[in-house]
């Protein structure tokens, strides 16, 4: 019997074999959009666009390898994964259920684009069974939701979304970008489908833009045939770079868990935060639910000031180590605000009442010493 390798190792091999003599070590760029055929062979060509390329393929067995998935494939953006996914699913006429705690550009598509599309869309509370079925219709053919969440981080339980899916035939996509294959694998707690966005923690330095979507080998054929034809195939550089950050995804999210929770665990001992969102806290409304289901819980870290829009603005403006930047999933640290950025179309009273309310920051806790990015935040809260 074949020995199943470890995270760490696919992440780094994907499914190791013996080298020819001469074998570069580090992967080539293959920077080209067309490849030679064979004359006579009515094999598809190779061409980037058709995504082919090797540089595609290499990360797309490596990320299906770590998913646990029987196939993958990266294309241009995260929005792009999101979008071809549910229409290689969905058809004009059927009716989508959504958890309402997604991102705004997802939620923006589902609610202004999947209309022209014929596919409706129901946003319900994720952490209400009973809600998910009272939104079922005859049409319903796919459930998505996003966990842990942006910015809450709150985590949801796929059990009763698999049972339901089962029980109904429906598609149960998930994605699962904060939490990456490291901390969390969704296929094996009865998704269908698993995406993310491959700019954040896959890549890992914050220099791509892609997305990526795992599954069974008919869904990733689906969303193939779509990226052929609305043009999101991945750049073979951006491909290239994607592995390079795959190699180091194991190491820098056991970094991110164990800094996530020291910093977490400082900042609940801050007066000056009215509350911290953090899913490895006890504190946390999903701790236990996080314990049992996530390897690890993150390096995404929300906190709110007490001083509102105005403290927080002053806050960033003392920092010294973390950019005030929108992303997530770098080496480096990031903040952002969620009232000017994922949740900037929402009224402040809108957002008051989904538990982002003016003062709330988002982290993207990086590689830098915990001890540094601690001191970093006292010296900023002395400031207000």
């Amino acid at each position: 019997m074949k020995r199943r390798h470890g995270l760490s190792t696919r992440a780094v091999h994907g499914d190791p074999a013996a080298r020819p003599d001469w074998a570069p070590v580090a992967a080539p760029l293959y920077q080209s959009s067309t490849f030679t055929n064979p004359i006579g062979s009515t094999a598809e060509v190779r061409y980037t666009r058709y995504g082919n390329n090797p540089n595609q393929l290499t990360i797309a067995k490596r990320l299906a390898l770590l998913e646990g998935a029987e196939a993958a494939i990266f294309v241009a953006s995260g929005m792009g994964a999101v979008a071809l996914a549910h229409l290689a699913v969905l058809r004009p006429g059927d009716h989508l259920l959504s958890s309402e705690w997604i991102y705004g550009g997802v939620h923006r598509l589902f609610a202004q684009e999947f209309v022209r599309f014929g596919i409706e869309v129901t946003f319900v509370n994720p952490l209400e069974s009973r809600t998910w079925k009272r939104a079922l219709r005859k049409t319903t053919r796919a459930i998505f939701v996003e966990t842990p969440t942006n910015p809450l981080l709150r985590v949801v339980d796929l059990e009763p979304l698999k049972i339901l899916g089962q029980s109904e035939g429906l598609a149960v996509i998930v994605d699962a970008t904060f939490a990456t294959p490291i901390n969390f694998r969704p296929l094996e707690h009865g998704a269908d489908v698993v995406i993310h966005s491959a700019t954040k923690y896959l890549n890992g330095h914050s220099d791509v833009i892609a997305g990526a979507v795992a599954g069974t080998e008919s869904v990733i054929e689906e969303v193939r045939k779509l990226m052929q034809v609305w043009g999101q195939a991945l750049d073979p550089m951006a491909g290239w770079l994607i592995e390079r950050g795959m190699k180091t995804l194991a190491v820098r999210v056991e970094r991110h868990n164990a800094t996530g929770l020291a910093v977490a665990q400082w900042c609940s001992q801050q007066p000056a935060f009215s509350a911290v969102h953090y899913p490895g806290l006890p504190s946390h409304p999903d701790h236990a639910t996080a314990k049992r289901l996530l390897s690890g819980y993150g390096g995404m870290l929300g906190v709110e000031l007490k001083g509102g829009a105005r403290a927080a603005e002053r806050f960033l403006r003392s920092l010294t180590i973390a950019a005030h930047a929108p992303s997530l999933g770098g080496v480096e640290t990031l903040v952002s605000e969620p009232r000017l950025t994922s949740h900037a179309s929402l009224t402040p009273a809108e957002r008051a009442q989904a538990g982002i309310p003016d003062g709330f920051l988002r982290f993207s806790l990086g590689l830098e010493d915990a001890d540094d990015l601690i001191a970093d935040f006292a010296q900023a809260l002395a400031q207000l």
